[in-house]
């Protein structure tokens, strides 16, 4: 079977500062087709995105999708939610976590498998103020003696 290449769009790099990740899925995204030429463009943000389950199906909600430059009438709203596609006993197993362990369904990135667009999500619990700053410690410790090496290898 032939290689599927992947070519990252954009990523949510708040969503690891905010959250920790438990696990990861990926789903399906519905687009219109100048909102697919505007993300070979770069024009998404997945900053402030989020994803809910209504009525058995998953939507993304937040992630602004520029215009396209040369889409005119056929541009939607840059921040319309927009239907994940997943198998129905995985959305059904994420509602019944999201319920009863209070985790959150957060954008993690954006990429081209082949020509589809697929997106990561992420089932995260939300960071304490005091997980952050243990976080910064143990990446400015990691960061010191890195240079402690690099210093003692010249």
């Amino acid at each position: 079977m032939a290689e599927v290449s992947t070519k990252t769009i954009a990523q949510n790099k708040k969503a690891r500062h905010e959250y920790f990740v438990i696990e990861s899925f990926e789903a399906g995204i519905e687009l219109v087709g100048t909102e697919v030429k505007s993300l070979r463009a770069g024009g998404v943000n997945l900053k402030d995105s989020w994803c809910s389950i209504e009525n058995g199906e998953l939507y993304v909600k937040q992630m602004h999708i520029s215009p396209y430059d040369h889409g005119n009438l056929f541009n939607r709203d840059p921040l319309r939610e927009r239907r994940l596609l997943m198998h129905k006993r995985e959305i059904n197993r994420l509602f019944g976590l999201v319920k009863q362990k209070e985790y959150t369904l957060i954008p993690l990135s954006l990429y081209f498998k082949g020509s589809r667009v697929k997106m990561q999500l992420g089932l995260c619990k939300g960071k304490k103020l005091y997980d952050k700053r243990e976080d910064a410690a143990k990446r400015d410790a990691k960061r010191e003696i890195d240079r402690a090496i690099k210093e003692r290898n010249r």
